[in-house]
């Protein structure tokens, strides 16, 4: 039963994934532009069973800077920042 799961995931992930990849390499361009780097964000997370696990997305809000104001994460959120969570392509790593 886990074969069939397994060939499943590949036949609709791997394509999906070779899909997205173009829009990925956009949005990674743009984030680098915009927040510079690091592009990714890591996180852990609650999964299954309270197994944890580690969420990749692409960052959305600039650092910390207490001299420029940006200390809440409602300062620290950018235009690209809440366009790219509007449209979930924030979560396309995932």
């Amino acid at each position: 039963m886990h074969d069939g799961k397994r060939a499943m995931d590949l036949v609709i992930g791997v394509p999906a994934l070779l899909l997205s990849l173009p829009v990925q390499a956009c949005v990674a361009l743009l984030v680098r532009a915009k927040l510079g780097s690091p592009v990714l964000f890591r996180q852990r997370r609650p999964g299954l069973h309270g197994t944890s696990f580690e969420m990749v997305k692409f960052r959305t809000m600039a650092d910390p800077d207490p001299a420029r104001g940006l200390v809440t994460d409602d300062e620290r959120m950018t235009r690209l920042g809440a366009f790219l969570r509007s449209t979930s392509l924030d979560e396309l790593p995932a």
